[in-house]
């Protein structure tokens, strides 16, 4: 089945969508061979964008964060302008997204939930008074709030939890979905990858230019058929972009069985506390 065919079919699509989602705009991803966490600095990334780095090594957090986090020029791709398509439509209900760029919205998509915050907002640690990006792009050192507090992106660190809330409404959107697309995510950062555990239906579709499969298909029997997976074999099409796939009713290959068990958000052992609510490592 044609994923044209599988959206023409569903009034109910959910995308869960990571950093590859924006590749085509010129953001780079994290765990790809030319991703972010392949990069050489001083200290690996996972550790400049822990809350531990934040509260001690402010100033070479934002120095890391204003090279590699803020794209001021970037616009949204195809990708981007397909899913807001879809909501005009009335297709899709929502995008969960990883992302912190803020190009579904520019794009114009407006259910969009983003689990790990945006670099478009900003807020003082102090006084809570709001801040846009370019007080963040446009400043040196740490930036600083009228009131002398510090201002700190509002985006999930690790060791940070995400917003309960929030959870629970991708949940609900998931759990409810018809059709579910997971596009552009390694599927390796909890407790976000294991919101996909929570889908029921029938029409699932990975898209993806590495070969990873969601959480819960290592358990494939097939005499419980419950699901199918189509999922894209490198060398398939000549095109690996996202954007592609999207656009032109691309074929999708190599239709697989699995049974999802349902699992708790989250490695258990991994979780901490802040902001009041329980995490199990966020960003990416």
């Amino acid at each position: 089945m044609q994923l044209k065919e599988m959206v023409a079919t569903s009034d109910n699509i959910v995308f869960f969508g990571g950093a590859g989602v924006s590749t085509e705009s010129g953001i780079p991803d994290f765990r790809s061979v030319d991703g972010l966490y392949h990069q050489k600095f001083r200290y690996p990334p996972e550790t400049i964008l822990s809350h531990t780095f934040y509260e001690r090594h402010k100033e070479e957090f934002f120095d890391f964060y204003r090279q590699k986090l803020i794209a001021p020029k970037a616009r949204p791709n195809a990708a981007h302008v397909k899913l807001a398509q879809w909501e005009r439509d009335g297709k899709l209900k929502a995008v969960i997204t990883q992302n912190i760029d803020g190009l579904h919205q520019m794009a114009g998509s407006h259910e969009v939930l983003e689990l790990h915050g945006s670099v478009l907002r900003n807020y003082c640690e102090r006084c809570g008074k709001f801040y846009g990006v370019d007080a963040i792009l446009h400043s040196t050192g740490v930036p600083k709030c009228s009131c002398g507090g510090d201002i700190k992106p509002d985006v999930v660190l690790y060791e940070e939890s995400l917003d309960m809330q929030m959870m629970e409404h991708a949940l609900e959107y998931i759990s409810r979905a018809d059709m579910l697309i997971i596009g552009g995510t390694s599927l390796v950062v909890y407790p976000a990858a294991g919101l996909v555990q929570y889908y029921r239906g029938h029409k699932l579709v990975v898209i993806n230019t590495g070969s990873r499969d969601p959480p819960g298909t290592a358990v494939r029997k097939k005499e419980e058929l419950n699901k199918a997976q189509y999922h894209r074999r490198p060398g398939d099409r000549k095109s690996q972009n996202p954007r592609d796939q999207l656009g032109s009713g691309t074929h999708f290959f190599a239709p697989l069985s699995f049974k999802i068990s349902p699992e708790p958000l989250g490695p258990p052992g991994q979780c901490t506390f802040w902001r009041g609510t329980r995490s199990c490592m966020p960003v990416a």
